[in-house]
């Protein structure tokens, strides 16, 4: 069973327009929203890889309803945590050029007793779930959340035997590993500024992930965009690296999001870690092609797993 932890959902609203120019007037040539945020794309690609998963995250207004009916509409089974603000927007702009720009929305802040409530209605799935489950944690976390949300969201959720996966930047990500997940997978840029190191390469990049894997976790993967994913499945084993598909992407938004869905279903499923990475590059490629963020068909993803080749790495040091 798979659980998508989603602290700070949102709507994802695409639109297309001819070229970006800073203070002008921009007529859209087409508009689309779509059930979004981190958490919402790992879900749709688990669902897109045979599985049925949970979601929960704090939900409100007509947004927040939006967000919920899609779900639904998608086979995902959301778990609703009311608030009094309503569930943000994202904003995608494509220009002709190809060229995205991304305009995230804060969210609504989160009163104390909000807060306590979407941490309960966790803890109550973590408990009826218990061992089965592989519990996600993706993404931002809400305004008004303390910094430590995610460690102990971890912790309630290692108490009950989950698993746990983690994807998150800055003092989340930090608090989240004291917590000691089983994987977590940021981005060069989210691994760099919490580490404080610089990821330029490949080696720098398992460096980190010696690091991250010191720090708590149990396993990690970083997350190079065009330059590929760098994994160790766990303390003392070999880090693999495989460079991205080569294609002509639409957008790269929720890439980072479908790699994890890729990895938690190929752990779960028992794969070798070089068939691991090889779904999880897989996935990426396939979202990266697909019309929506997350929406990855799987006769894609199983093309581009034959084109994925891993290598072992070496740490810079």
């Amino acid at each position: 069973m798979f659980l998508c932890v989603s602290p700070n959902p949102a709507i994802d609203k695409r639109l297309t327009i001819p070229t970006l120019l800073a203070g002008e007037i921009h007529r859209a040539r087409s508009v689309h929203s779509f059930p979004g945020g981190k958490a919402t794309h790992v879900a749709m690609v688990l669902r897109t890889l045979g599985e049925t998963p949970h979601w929960i995250g704090p939900c409100g207004g007509a947004s927040g309803e939006e967000l919920i009916a899609g779900l639904r509409a998608l086979g995902i089974e959301p778990h609703i945590s009311e608030v009094k603000g309503k569930t943000r927007t994202n904003l995608e702009l494509i220009d002709d050029a190809g060229k995205v720009t991304e305009i995230l929305e804060p969210g609504p802040e989160l009163s104390a007793d909000e807060l306590d409530r979407f941490e309960r209605a966790c803890r109550k799935l973590f408990e009826k779930y218990q061992k089965s489950a592989f519990v996600l944690f993706s993404g931002s976390l809400p305004a008004g959340a303390p910094a430590d949300l995610y460690a102990r969201l971890i912790d309630a959720a290692k108490q009950e035997g989950c698993k746990t996966f983690l994807d998150a930047g800055g003092e989340a990500l930090l608090g989240g590993i004291e917590a000691g997940p089983d994987f977590v997978k940021p981005n060069a840029k989210e691994a760099a500024a919490a580490l404080n190191m610089q990821i330029d390469s490949v080696r720098s990049a398992a460096t980190a992930i010696e690091t991250l894997c010191e720090l708590g976790a149990r396993s990690a993967a970083i997350s190079l965009g065009k330059d590929g994913l760098v994994y160790r499945d766990g303390a003392g084993r070999s880090v693999l690296w495989a460079a991205a598909v080569e294609l002509k992407a639409k957008s790269t938004v929720g890439a980072g999001d479908s790699a994890l869905a890729g990895f938690a279903k190929g752990i779960a499923s028992g794969l070798s870690a070089e068939e691991t990475l090889r779904q999880a590059v897989a996935c990426a490629a396939a979202n990266c092609i697909a019309e929506s963020p997350g929406a990855a068909r799987l006769t894609d993803i199983e093309k581009f797993r034959k084109q994925v080749k891993v290598q072992t790495v070496g740490a810079k040091r």
